[in-house]
């Protein structure tokens, strides 16, 4: 049996390593419009989390008896980063192997997988449109809301769009690359009257081969420095707050949560981290760093068990939680004098505040 077209080599791994970009970017996108939100809501859904206007949504969905949306309605955010990680695996071992009936293999896996994912999709809709509370506030006979599985659909006097994100897109276009070497690899085998994809081993040169494999090795490390959990620099007058929308403005606050799995979420006040964190969108094993920003080196993050917390009334602090972090005991004192107030430690701020399911204070 004749090995793969060494361009068909290069697409296949193009189109795993392009996989890479579901974990940054969303995959899908539901909007909404209503006479209450004429300039439309959105949501996002990530390979590990949702985004965007969830709150706003459930508002408008709990007057018909809708569940509220929440990361916990969806366990497939537990296991997507594995299959995802898998589909690249696989990807690689056939630019590797070069085997056809591998690549074959790999396509129909990648429209199996393409099936069950709107099929499960597809069910969560239904539920959700379905499976209403009887003692909403309205109520019509016999009416459903499901959402539509793809494009649009109205819905009473709202109107819904389901399409594909970026890394959606990104999806479709691997899965629809690998099909079409598919079919070019099944011509050609049939023009170069190669008839058996079972037969004879897959033809390996060591050279092609090492360098393939150094290759993936190279990938693999680079892939992983870049999902290591790292903070980022806050960029005041550009940066908005994840819990209340507001642009950082003033350097001598500010605050970050990182995950395990990379992302940072960015705070204008330590109030709004500590409510963030109450709200469990983030489950506390999955947090790697919390950050705040010295008062005394504006810009500078330091981790909150390093941190001493000053609060006073007198520092009006960008949402009023009136607290300030010092990486020095020494500068903690100095303003301590100064403005006056009390130092706190992190355990006794994270009692302070309630959390708020809405983007305002």
């Amino acid at each position: 049996m004749k090995p793969i077209h060494p361009l068909s080599r290069l697409l296949v791994a193009l189109a795993a390593l392009s996989l890479l970009a579901t974990y940054f970017l969303p995959i899908w996108l539901i909007e909404l419009y209503a006479p209450q939100y004429p300039e439309g809501v959105a949501m996002t859904i990530h390979i590990d989390h949702l985004e965007g206007d969830v709150e706003k949504i459930n508002g408008l969905n709990h007057y018909i008896g809708m569940k509220h949306i929440k990361a916990e309605m969806f366990p497939e955010f537990t296991y997507l980063p594995y299959i995802v990680g898998a589909f690249i695996g696989l990807g690689l071992l056939v630019a590797l192997f070069r085997c056809r009936w591998m690549l074959l293999t790999y396509a129909g896996l990648m429209v199996a997988g393409a099936v069950v994912a709107l099929a499960d999709f597809y069910l969560w809709g239904y539920d959700y449109g379905h499976n209403l509370d009887p003692t909403a506030a309205l109520k019509i006979e016999g009416m459903s809301y499901q959402p539509p599985l793809i494009g649009y659909k109205k819905l009473l006097n709202f109107e819904a769009y389901s399409l594909p994100h970026y890394g959606g897109l990104v999806v479709t276009f691997a899965g629809g690359l690998v099909l079409l070497l598919s079919l070019f690899e099944l011509l050609r085998s049939r023009l170069l009257g190669d008839k058996s994809l079972a037969q004879a081993t897959c033809a390996r040169r060591p050279k092609t081969s090492s360098l393939v494999a150094g290759m993936l090795l190279t990938t693999g490390l680079l892939w992983l420095s870049a999902c290591e959990a790292q903070p980022q620099p806050i960029k005041f007058g550009q940066d908005a707050c994840y819990h209340c929308k507001m642009t950082l403005m003033d350097a001598k606050f500010g605050a970050e949560v990182v995950s395990k799995k990379g992302k940072v979420f960015i705070f204008d006040d330590v109030n709004c981290m500590v409510r963030f964190l109450k709200m469990g969108e983030l489950a506390a094993d999955q947090v790697a760093h919390q950050l705040v920003v010295d008062f005394a080196r504006p810009g500078t993050l330091i981790p909150v068990n390093q941190a001493f917390f000053l609060k006073s009334e007198a520092l009006q602090s960008p949402m009023a939680a009136n607290i300030a972090a010092f990486g020095q005991e020494s500068t903690w004192q100095k303003q301590q004098k100064k403005l006056g107030g009390e130092q706190l430690s992190f355990a006794q701020i994270f009692e302070l505040f309630k959390p708020r399911h809405h983007a305002n204070h």
